[in-house]
């Protein structure tokens, strides 16, 4: 059977057309639509130059199907996720959001949710959605009539949904920088800023699927420095930068210093056991002490879980957990369907800055020093299994604690890493922790750079 390329294992993704295309995302929506018994479901789409007659495709597809549409047009992943569940009690039984994230331009695709916002991923209906559009023998689009939807473009809902998660009356007039990228973020921004005491600098708040100012994908070192030098010159108390359907944020403190995602993750780790005492919390396996010591102290339990939001949901359901988070930036929130926000992150940040009376320098302060960690190291090798193995037999002589689940986890007394090969490209990537000891975690770096690059 053909593969195609734009079927990730989470998502679909490619670049137009020539992996994705308005004839294929037509099939995809007839896919879907049989697949999940669709009747209702709610669609939406980002900044991309390519995203309107994607959408237009793909209404286009489930119409024929019978399936009723909700639009809510230019919006965030998340804003799809909340109104999938927020209106399953007006018949929505599904979700599906047009974009490619923080993929260069030219790049689109679809990310899809079943009833509740339950994701669709490799294991959960998207490689039988794949099987369906390559078994499609005929293309309708040509002859499809006018796509029909019914425009919602009210957040009011969504916008009352985020305050939610905290007290706004406890929030100081903190001055932020924010960094929608050119992306969607800004739209969600300005109607929550009215209900916020706080002042917000904005930079590239305009929409543009040019990206005249880079790709937004604040994981990438050279798209820092807009939000850092505002965060400079304004004197600001916090920066944040979202990627382009801002399911993902990411935090400047006052020194404009970027803040590795594995101590946010602590962070609202603290947040939620401090109000939901003895509460579980869902950790991905590449950076963990932080995030268990955190659990520890407050009195919670800290599970892990392989990477991935299909995984960090399904673990959060099972445990009844209040919170997931990966060091990616990727926030989970048990009253959110269990899905991921790039909003509430930040809210619950400036709500513990206000009510701690503490800079974010020194609420992250304490666990960089006591866990310093490498961040994601990529490295692309011809073989990546082959190259798992020599890491592995090289340590094994020091008696480490093995773990396998996720990639692999070896743990010695005073350190330890992650590695796990990529899904899609021929990429092993690194994540290295020690107690306490900087030093160390950069000798581990050199020795890592000497073992995979011999």
């Amino acid at each position: 059977m053909t593969q195609l390329a734009c079927f990730k294992a989470y998502d679909i993704r490619g670049r137009v057309p020539d992996e994705l295309n308005v004839d294929l995302v037509y099939k995809i929506g007839v896919a879907y639509a049989l697949e999940m018994n669709a009747t209702k479901i709610v669609v939406g789409y980002d900044a991309r130059l390519e995203s309107p007659e994607i959408l237009d495709a793909l209404i286009k597809g489930l119409n024929s199907q019978n399936v009723a549409v909700i639009n809510l047009g230019l919006c965030g992943t998340e804003e799809v996720y909340f109104h999938t569940f927020n209106m399953e009690s007006k018949g929505v039984n599904g979700g599906i959001m047009v974009t490619a994230s923080h993929n260069p331009k030219g790049y689109n695709g679809l990310k899809m949710v079943s009833k509740g916002a339950r994701p669709i991923s490799g294991s959960d209906g998207l490689k039988r959605i794949h099987d369906r559009v390559v078994n499609m023998v005929l293309n309708l689009l040509s002859s499809a009539p006018a796509a029909q939807s019914v425009e919602q473009h009210n957040k009011a809902e969504y916008i009352q949904h985020l305050i939610s998660y905290i007290d706004v009356a406890a929030l100081k007039p903190l001055k932020i920088v924010v960094n929608p990228g050119n992306g969607t973020a800004g739209l969600a921004l300005k109607q929550l800023a009215t209900h916020l005491p706080c002042e917000f600098i904005y930079l590239h708040e305009n929409m543009d699927g040019n990206f005249p100012n880079g790709i937004p994908n604040p994981l990438l070192p050279e798209n820092r420095s807009s939000t850092q030098q505002a965060v400079k010159e304004h004197k600001a108390d916090l920066g944040i930068a979202w990627d382009g359907d801002f399911d993902r944020c990411f935090f400047f403190d006052e020194n404009a210093r970027f803040i590795e995602g594995y101590y946010i993750v602590g962070l609202l780790a603290q947040a939620f056991l401090k109000k939901n005492k003895g509460a579980s919390i869902i950790h991905d396996p590449r950076l963990i002490w932080n995030t268990i010591d955190i659990a520890n102290t407050l009195g919670g339990k800290a599970i892990q879980s392989k990477t991935g939001h299909s995984f960090i949901k399904q673990i959060m359901r099972e445990e009844d957990a209040v919170y997931g988070g990966e060091m990616s930036a990727h926030h989970y929130f048990k009253d959110f369907a269990y899905c991921d926000s790039g909003m509430i992150p930040w809210l619950l940040v400036a709500e513990l800055m206000s009510m701690q009376n503490t800079p974010l320098s020194k609420m992250v302060d304490e666990g960089i020093a006591a866990y310093p960690c490498s961040g994601e190291i990529n490295y692309k090798v011809s073989d990546t299994k082959k190259m798992l193995t020599n890491i592995r037999q090289y340590f094994s002589h020091l008696n480490p604690t093995i773990d396998t689940r996720d990639g692999l986890s070896m743990s010695f007394e005073n350190w330890r890493f992650n590695i796990r090969a990529s899904n899609t490209e021929p990429f092993l990537r690194l994540n290295i922790e020690t107690k306490n000891n900087q030093i160390l975690l950069e000798e581990k770096i050199i020795e890592f750079e000497n073992l995979i690059n011999i």
